[in-house]
């Protein structure tokens, strides 16, 4: 049986974006099943005092700026600092992706989906609240947008996205990327060298 890692995120985070080859490569090396649970971020911040980007200290926010910027260039990812679409509420997003792996879509395309979807946001200019938006990015990884985006808007969809806010307030997650695999919660695109050492036996 396939090792389950279940994947908490906000389609919104820079984070979650820079891990997105890194995180498909690891599943891809090593068979993972991949469980993706978009959840309420700000809820989650909300709840734990956590305050948005633009509340925080100014040396923070820039910080924020700093370690971003040299995370692109190490990565070599294309990333706009300052995105005409952020901040953005990602819900509807997050909805289509719950929706297409409820679908039962091939991992490799859920996988290709949320990242097409943090690209849009972090690299492409594209505003990931707009519905047209949304229906053409699902459709251009091979998915079917209309039907995800009716399915992403049903009280069954909204359920799921609500169970997977209450579940990361239960297992102590409080940003975005969160993994939880073997029973350890690892937070932030710099942890998957953790995860890949769990994973791969190294640790």
């Amino acid at each position: 049986m396939a090792e389950r890692i279940d994947y908490y995120l906000a389609l919104s985070s820079p984070w979650t974006y820079l891990a997105g080859p890194r995180f498909a490569a690891l599943v891809e090396r090593n068979g993972l099943e991949a469980i993706f649970k978009p959840y309420d971020i700000m809820r989650v911040f909300q709840r734990n005092g956590t305050k948005p980007v633009g509340q925080r200290p100014k040396p923070v926010q820039a910080n924020r700026l700093r370690e971003l910027a040299r995370w692109r260039d190490f990565l070599d990812m294309p990333l706009n600092l300052h995105p005409a679409h952020f901040p953005v509420d990602p819900t509807l997003a997050g909805c289509i992706l719950i929706a297409a792996q409820e679908d039962g879509a091939a991992q490799d395309k859920t996988i290709a989906l949320s990242f097409a979807f943090l690209r849009a946001c972090w690299a492409a200019e594209r505003d990931l609240a707009d519905e047209k938006t949304l229906q053409a990015i699902t459709d251009s990884v091979g998915l079917g947008g209309d039907s995800l985006l009716e399915a992403a808007k049903s009280d069954a969809t909204a359920a799921i996205f609500e169970s997977n806010t209450e579940d990361a307030i239960a297992n102590d997650v409080f940003g975005s990327p969160t993994w939880m695999v073997k029973g350890e919660l690892f937070w932030g695109q710099d942890r998957l060298d953790f995860i890949t050492r769990l994973v791969e036996g190294e640790a």
